[in-house]
């Protein structure tokens, strides 16, 4: 053999050791392959999709389902597998305290409509539901439902202090309270479909604090009626000066006959 193919020969050889070398290095500079990961159990449960706010009527936008890790799925929590009609069940519950988003939802953080606390559920800071008789006379023939708002009017009786005079007693009716709205009639909080009048004995009103004395003075002076006002109208009176017109009268009357201006109105 020539020396030229013993150096070509010579060249192949080590260029494919230096090959092999670093075909070698690369190998083991790569890292292994990840160990397979133990796929743990899980369930879908309902959680809040967006912010809830105190007082907020929950929406179906509002749920969502939620893959969530079986061995911390509390059993409060609302599971598919259990309720997969949840969203549809729980549309129109009132939450009672505030929930964020992807919070699984609980149902004793909601109140339903036909369930105990929802009217407390419903009412705004700082107003109170009171409740007063009606009939059909005096509630509008049945056509108040709840959110229609009313005035509360006081039909009085004065009688004459002087048996053998000719005057006749006086009745006088004014408006104690100016644009109320109705939260209830007996024990129905909302509207039923395709009802359009209700005949019923109790009215649950949304009122102030000072409110509620105007309205349980007036049901002891004298017979109550609601006056239904029109949808379209906005007008709101201050009560405020309506109560105090009122607890003057009231202390006219207790020291007598009206005056001829509180008689006249």
């Amino acid at each position: 053999m020539n020396t030229a193919r013993i150096v070509v020969l010579a060249i192949a050889l080590g260029a494919g050791g230096v090959a092999a070398y670093l075909a070698s290095g690369a190998d083991n500079g790569r890292p292994p392959p990840p160990a397979p990961v133990a796929q743990l159990p899980t369930v879908e449960v309902l959680v809040a999709k967006n912010d809830i706010n105190l007082g907020q009527r929950v929406k179906p936008e509002d749920l969502q389902w939620q893959v969530w890790p079986a061995s911390t799925a509390s059993n409060s929590f609302i599971r598919k597998g259990d309720r997969p009609d949840a969203t549809k069940e729980l549309t129109g519950a009132i939450a009672r305290t505030a929930m964020m988003a992807g919070e699984p939802i609980r149902e004793q953080k909601l109140v339903k409509a036909d369930g105990s606390g929802f009217m407390a559920a419903i009412l705004p800071s700082g107003m109170r539901a009171v409740s007063t008789e009606i009939s059909a006379e005096t509630g509008a023939g049945g056509f108040i439902l709840p959110n229609d708002r009313v005035d509360v009017l006081l039909t009085r009786r004065f009688k004459n202090p002087d048996p053998r005079g000719s005057m006749p007693d006086i009745i006088q009716t004014e408006i104690v309270l100016h644009n109320v709205r109705v939260l209830a009639i007996d024990q129905a909080p909302k509207e039923k479909d395709g009802q359009n009048a209700v005949l019923g004995k109790t009215v649950t009103l949304e009122l102030k604090p000072e409110q509620n004395v105007v309205l349980v003075s007036a049901r002891q002076a004298g017979t109550l009626s609601l006056a239904l006002r029109s949808i379209a109208d906005t007008d709101a009176v201050e009560v405020v000066e309506a109560a105090r017109t009122y607890r003057q009268d009231v202390q006219i009357v207790r020291h007598g006959m009206p005056s001829e201006s509180t008689a006249q109105k």
